[in-house]
């Protein structure tokens, strides 16, 4: 990747990749908006082998610089025309955090590691947020008209993409 995009005289400043063996026809798109905000979320999702519960299932995975396999992954990208603030910005991963799971609870994920579980993600799951030139937000929580059309637009894009892929149970 990093050879194509300097072939094409694109600095590594200027250029953010995900890695994912979702194939990208099933990446999932939705939209919200209000007034003159707008958020847009694109979401892949493999769930099937490494869905987890944070904080209650094992590490499989060990990281020898910068090496290990992976299975599945959501990658979330949440694009706004609002000009977010980073505080905005940070609060964000939150509320797209707290959408993902609600999703993943919707759908009953569980954990591949213990069925008992519900999943939360699956342990290299990503979120890429995209700040525009719009109105000024400084806040991005669920109180926020801005906090609740990202939570809306990633809640859609997550259960679309996992439902999209196929592989969940």
């Amino acid at each position: 990747m990093n050879e194509l995009l300097l072939q094409l005289r694109v600095l590594p400043s200027e250029y953010v990749c995900l890695g994912t063996g979702v194939d990208m026809d099933n990446v999932a798109y939705a939209e919200e908006s209000y007034r003159d905000l707008w958020v847009a979320a694109f979401t892949t999702a493999g769930v099937k082998g490494n869905a987890m519960r944070a904080g209650y299932d094992a590490a499989t995975k060990y990281e020898v610089d910068g090496e290990f396999l992976d299975v599945g992954t959501i990658n979330i990208i949440l694009i706004t025309n609002a000009s977010l603030t980073d505080a905005a910005m940070a609060r964000a991963l939150i509320t797209i955090t707290e959408a993902k799971v609600a999703a993943l609870q919707d759908l009953d994920v569980r954990s591949s590691y213990n069925q008992s579980y519900q999943a939360t993600g699956t342990g290299t799951d990503n979120v890429v947020i995209v700040s525009g030139n719009g109105i000024k937000v400084t806040y991005t929580g669920g109180h926020a008209k801005a906090g609740e059309l990202i939570a809306r637009a990633v809640l859609e894009s997550v259960k679309e993409a996992v439902k999209k892929g196929g592989n969940y149970a």
